[in-house]
């Protein structure tokens, strides 16, 4: 059996190199864990990571928690699962603490300017790495384009072309012939369900009715719900924040948020981590550092726990899970609605990088022409033919953009 000081000193290794997104992340752990220690067979590996894309939430988190049961059971998994999250959550933390105190000195407000160029090239090399994987059927390409046309045009809430998108995955899929019966006690299930739920909303609820803290609870409450919902990874949950955060809540800026991602993309651990930023923001915005702080923990919480109900209650189920074609199917068209979720994030994103004015219209969003960055617009086309041309690594092409906005803005 893996001894906790073993798990424990692998998955803090993993924790704290975890750069790049998902799929290096995967990448790593695989390296580490089946390859390198040989605790995990490939099978195991690869059945995780399949139940891990069915789940809601940051599909490596939950990776790394459910490699962490499978060796020392809930222990593990908590171990495994926090020392993934615990060092990123303490950079974006400090970043900002930062960002808040001194994002409009001019010099960071440029250096954040070839952020923003960066993240909108990371943003379309997303686009085009689900798009590949996602497109296998006719019917693919339909919810891909019904799913933009439904949030750019008519701004339609996210969780609900999710729904309709998994729905029309499900019955349009063929049953199995013979479904095998789980081999999980019912009771275990429902008792670890009940635990899960308990430690997950006990702290909202107390929030809500003891402490009467109005931003808190509903600060908890939309971060409890972007748990549950957010289908197909990082850029699935920032899609959905962006509408929420900015255009009806208006917590942060567009500004802020793309500056967020930024941050989040040069830390370890999860890019959901984006969610800390945004609520230490909305705190900070909402009542100072003190409140800020709070923000960010809360956020944390609600964002995370879930995480380990999911991977708690269904790892048992995973053989049954996997056996299941019509759950594959509702994944498969979830991950092709990503794709035009992704691509309506992609262009606000856009406008909001190169353009300074950018409103609703009737039917989408329309940039002021006038209020072109020219400087914005010369440095995305250059950190675009860095990320999908050259190939160049991500943190490269971050800091190469940073110093080019120094550049250009001196010209």
């Amino acid at each position: 059996m893996t001894s906790l000081r073993e798990l424990f000193v692998t998955f803090g290794k993993i924790g704290c190199l975890s750069f790049g997104g998902p799929a290096a992340q995967i990448a790593l752990m695989h390296k580490e864990l089946v390859e390198g220690r040989k605790w995990l067979s490939e099978q195991e590996f690869l059945s995780g990571l399949s139940f891990c894309m069915l789940l809601p939430g940051p599909e490596a988190m939950q990776l790394a928690t459910y490699s962490g049961w499978r060796l020392r059971g809930t222990l593990g998994g908590l171990i495994a699962g926090l020392l993934f999250v615990v060092p990123g959550a303490l950079v974006i933390l400090a970043l900002g603490a930062i960002y808040a105190s001194y994002g409009d000195v001019p010099i960071v407000q440029t250096l954040f300017l070839g952020v923003k160029a960066a993240v909108l090239a990371i943003v379309l090399e997303a686009l085009i790495k689900v798009a590949k994987r996602a497109f296998k059927l006719p019917l693919h390409w339909a919810l891909a384009i019904a799913s933009f046309i439904a949030i750019f045009v008519f701004a339609l809430p996210f969780p609900a072309v999710i729904g309709v998108a998994a729905l029309i995955g499900y019955l349009t899929t063929p049953a199995a012939a013979h479904v095998a019966t789980p081999s999980v006690p019912m009771m275990q299930t429902l008792l670890t369900i009940a635990i899960w739920l308990a430690i997950w909303w006990l702290p909202i609820l107390t929030l809500g009715f003891v402490i009467g803290h109005d931003f808190l609870f509903q600060l908890a409450l939309f971060f409890s719900k972007l748990a549950t919902v957010t289908f197909g990874g990082a850029y699935a949950v920032l899609a959905f924040m962006g509408q929420e955060v900015v255009q009806n809540l208006g917590w942060i800026s567009a500004a802020d948020m793309i500056d967020g991602l930024g941050l989040a993309e040069t830390t370890p651990g999860p890019l959901i981590l984006v969610t800390e930023f945004v609520g230490f923001l909305a705190g900070y915005n909402a009542g100072g550092a003190s409140l800020a702080v709070l923000a960010a923990l809360v956020t944390l919480w609600v964002t995370f726990v879930p995480c380990f109900l999911w991977i708690f209650a269904g790892a048992p189920y995973i053989a049954w899970m996997s056996a299941q074609p019509r759950l594959n199917g509702a994944l498969s068209a979830i991950t092709a609605a990503v794709v035009g979720v992704i691509a309506n994030l992609s262009i606000w994103f856009a406008m909001n990088v190169i353009f300074a004015q950018v409103d609703r219209a009737r039917f989408g969003w329309l940039p002021d022409v006038a209020s072109l960055d020219w400087r914005a617009l010369v440095l995305s086309l250059i950190a675009a033919i860095l990320l999908l041309r050259l190939h160049v690594g991500l943190l490269k092409v971050l800091f190469i953009s940073a110093l080019l906005a120094v550049g250009v803005s001196l010209v």
